[in-house]
């Protein structure tokens, strides 16, 4: 069980506690994790080209610490300048499953499928669908704005 955030929203992208009857609420399901995993910043690998040249290439300093194969976080941040390309579709998926690849590593979720779709000029939607080992499933949605350099939650359980 997680602690149960939701998106913020705007005018930052962050997450919120959730609270019920005076108490912090609990997520039994993956929403958080998911949220967590996808818009933690992963630490960028050495061939990574930043968005901003020079910058820090981020990440959590408890990956440092890892085997070098648990890490948190996504690096999804790594395309917020990106031009609308079949590339830049293709890393969203690829970084997505990456992100959530322990989901079955760890043997919480059988399978993880991804898809990204321009919905039009700049906007891309990206959709994760985790399967459980009990066959329930959890669908995540999210979109990246070039326009705004912005990801956004679009739908989920919240």
């Amino acid at each position: 069980m997680d602690l149960c955030l939701r998106p913020a929203g705007e005018p930052e992208f962050g997450g919120d506690l959730i609270m019920a009857d005076d108490d912090l609420s609990l997520d039994d399901g993956l929403n958080t994790a998911i949220l967590v995993s996808l818009f933690s910043d992963r630490r960028a690998e050495p061939a990574d080209e930043l968005p901003d040249p020079g910058s820090s290439r981020r990440g959590w300093w408890g990956d440092a610490l890892a085997d070098g194969r648990d890490r948190l976080g996504s690096r999804l941040w790594l395309l917020t300048r990106r031009k609308q390309t079949p590339e830049t579709r293709q890393l969203f998926i690829e970084y997505t499953k990456e992100a959530l690849s322990w989901l079955v590593e760890d043997g919480v979720a059988s399978t993880v499928e991804v898809d990204a779709q321009w919905k039009s000029q700049g906007f891309l939607t990206v959709t994760a669908v985790v399967a459980r080992p009990d066959g329930g499933v959890v669908r995540f949605d999210y979109a990246w704005d070039s326009e705004l350099e912005k990801l956004e939650v679009v739908s989920n359980a919240f």
